[in-house]
């Protein structure tokens, strides 16, 4: 199967991106030592949350961090209309996360594994930085 990663819906892109980057949080948390479920099931919700993850595409975007493709891709993520917000976040706030996970998605798909170890890595770290 050839997928056309560029043509790709962008909901598309971040549903895959979302499993992803949830992937990449347990991982990290359970070689971090988290260990006990419900433990780990708080901390990952405080990196995967659409806050988080909306946080970290937002400060990516002003420290321009992301090349014009990323950018394009975000803008991609961010426009796109999904039918229905989660109750427990707003519009914006939610629009902020699509983007951050389709571009996960779309590095993933593309198969290109060292910009999305870094882009995940480097989430994971701002994330951090904001809970202590």
């Amino acid at each position: 199967m050839d997928l056309n990663v560029k043509q790709m819906k962008s909901l598309a892109l971040a549903y895959m991106g979302d499993a992803v980057y949830e992937l990449h949080v347990r991982e990290y948390l359970v070689q971090a030592g988290q260990v006990k479920p419900n433990d780990l099931h708080k901390k990952a919700i405080q990196f995967v949350s659409g806050k988080a993850q909306a946080e970290v595409i937002l400060y990516w975007l002003k420290e321009k961090v992301l090349t014009e493709e990323e950018e394009r891709v975000v803008a991609r993520g961010r426009n796109a209309k999904s039918g229905s917000i989660p109750k427990n976040t707003d519009v914006i706030t939610y629009r902020y996360s699509t983007a951050f996970e389709a571009l996960i998605g779309y590095h993933y798909l593309m198969k290109d594994k060292e910009r999305l170890m870094e882009l995940v890595q480097r989430a994971v770290q701002y994330t951090e930085g904001r809970n202590v």
